[in-house]
């Protein structure tokens, strides 16, 4: 038996996500979809759980992000070739795209555990020999291209993923679609599933939904109504042609386009969104669905800086693989923690001097602000009154940011080009730096290395938001707005601060926005700042109940152990 086939010989969940975030050298993903998805897989592993992730090869990655002295974002494709990292796998899958026959291989990737656990990665590739030239191209480019490229992913994502496993022989116990974009795969599990006509002696009653359901489980990601994927009926006949007909598809995945969420809602056992908040919102959205929520978590061992995984080793032996020892945070000296993030930060600082040439005060405090650049995230919402912020900062705080805009989000680049104009404006008051292609190797670093982690987008549309998770696992407060994960994560003045009124909202209708800036300049000119730089013990007491309190829950070993419980084994 060949070493790969091991995989095959018992039941396996399919996990199934259009980005995976492994590692850098492995560039798969665009944000914290894809993170969160290789964070779970990462987790699986250690836990030991039979999975295989199913993702596409993208080998053109996401972008290379540049910033022009304009301040505008450019973006260069990240070339890489999954020949030299992986191993092919010798059976193929094909598809119908547009009336042609694409054939799909798969690359295995295998995500070890120090446990030794081993969980397999199969990465999706059409430039295959024989494929057309436009077919061949299809896996390239990560939300690259038009709808009628974005549709054609997600057919060899959820359709080729589904008849690759099969086809090298992985027996399935449930298919776990990570949001929409795979939901694809549904249809190809109801024509498996269909029963003889001449047994029901009704067409309809042939289409066994029941039995797909019962195989399906399905997180949703998006807060918004317009974030779900669509696509005209005209398209999918054109592209995709009829798998199910048109008369089932429209009562499955809506009456005039087809909607990928909603397909997968139907169409799933279990569905949830990744914080309690978020699954009300998903409710109120869907309604008439149940919808669950498992709030997400990262992966331990892959965001504690190194400076405190030789801390936590030291005090708290296993917590990589039992997280929940992290709870005996003060078993740890403060002196100890307050040296760990002392390094954390000079690790940061040296990192932004040598791709910016800014020199960093390591004593000055320090806030940090980076994630996908989205107008609703307002990362510019600390600068809405300069002349406020100058005479709060008072030479005593300095500022780090980073994030990409999606290359056709000009409204993003906008803001980012806002953040620079801005840091240009208050050179010589305030110190201001924003660190190019904010990846996973740059967040490795920025995270830990800051003192607090400011979040503030606009509620109800922070679905989760595992940032400002990685940054409590380091010791560093969240000082956000109440929505995602830290609703269930803030306790003021003992883990961080919120800012802004309470999480009432279930629309983006009520902005708060001018509230929201009067309440982050006043805790940070009456309770942050003087904190800081005046009682040391007790903003390392905040330290340590950042880790105690928040990190030792919102991971994924503990979010891996829900979806076992309530999602997998149903």
């Amino acid at each position: 038996m060949s070493d790969w086939k091991l995989f095959t010989t018992e039941p396996k969940i399919a996990y199934f996500s259009m980005e995976i975030g492994l590692s850098n050298e492995i560039p798969t993903y665009s944000g914290g979809l894809g993170i969160l998805a290789g964070d779970t897989i990462k987790s699986a592993a250690d836990l030991k759980l039979p999975m295989v992730a199913v993702t596409l090869a993208s080998r053109k990655g996401y972008f290379r992000q540049r910033i022009s002295r304009d301040g505008w974002q450019q973006e260069n494709p990240i070339e890489w070739h999954p020949e030299q990292r992986m191993e092919l796998l010798p059976s193929k899958a094909l598809v119908t795209i547009e009336d042609r026959d694409v054939k799909v291989q798969a690359w295995l990737f295998r995500v070890k555990s120090p446990t030794g656990g081993e969980v397999p990665v199969l990465f999706l590739d059409t430039d295959i020999p024989g494929n057309v030239e436009q077919d061949r191209h299809i896996t390239d480019s990560l939300y690259g291209g038009d709808q009628a490229y974005r549709l054609k992913q997600e057919i060899v994502l959820g359709i080729g993923g589904a008849r690759i496993l099969d086809n090298l022989g992985f027996i399935i116990k449930k298919y776990h679609m990570n949001e929409g974009h795979s939901s694809l795969l549904t249809l190809e599990l109801l024509n498996r599933s269909r029963r003889p006509v001449e047994e029901t002696w009704d067409e309809r009653a042939s289409w066994d939904t029941t039995r797909v359901m019962e195989q399906c489980v399905f997180t949703t990601h998006t807060p918004v109504e317009a974030g779900h994927d669509r696509f005209s009926y005209e398209q999918v006949g054109r592209i995709l042609g009829e798998p199910v007909p048109l008369y089932l598809l429209k009562e499955l995945a809506g009456k005039d386009q087809l909607n990928t969420t909603l397909l997968a809602l139907n169409l799933s056992r279990y569905v949830n969104g990744v914080a309690k908040k978020h699954g009300q919102i998903s409710q109120a959205l869907f309604p008439g669905f149940e919808i669950h929520a498992i709030t997400n978590g990262i992966h331990p061992f892959t965001w504690a800086s190194p400076y405190f995984v030789n801390l936590f080793n030291k005090y708290l032996p296993s917590w990589a693989n039992e997280p929940e020892l992290l709870v005996r945070v003060d078993n740890i000296p403060d002196e100890e923690i307050w040296d760990a993030h002392c390094g954390a930060k000079a690790y940061l600082f040296q990192y932004i001097e040598e791709v910016s040439g800014e020199k960093m005060d390591l004593d000055t405090l320090t806030l940090g602000f980076a994630r996908r650049s989205a107008t609703y995230k307002r990362g510019d919402l600390i600068f809405r009154n300069l002349d406020r912020l100058i005479e709060i900062a008072g030479g005593k705080l300095q500022l780090v940011f980073g994030g990409k805009a999606h290359p056709k989000d000009d409204p993003g680049k906008k803001l980012i080009q806002r953040i620079i104009q801005n840091s240009c404006n208050l050179k010589g008051k305030i110190k201001i730096v924003y660190l190019e292609n904010y990846n996973m190797d740059v967040a490795y670093r920025m995270i830990p290395g800051v003192d607090v982690w400011l979040n503030n987008p606009m509620r109800p549309l922070e679905a989760s938001g595992t940032s400002g998770m990685k940054a409590a696992l380091n010791g560093v407060p969240n000082f956000s707005v109440l929505d995602g994960w830290w609703i269930e994560g803030h306790i003021e003045g003992v883990t961080g601060w919120s800012i802004g009124p309470p999480p009432t909202e279930t629309s983006v209708e009520p902005n708060n926005a001018e509230e929201d800036v009067l309440d982050l300049y006043h805790k940070l000119e009456k309770i942050i700042i003087p904190l800081y730089y005046e009682n040391r013990p007790a903003w390392i007491k905040i330290m340590k109940n950042a880790i105690g309190k928040n990190a030792y829950y919102f991971n994924t070993h503990v979010m891996m152990r829900r979806y076992v419980t309530e999602a997998y084994i149903r």
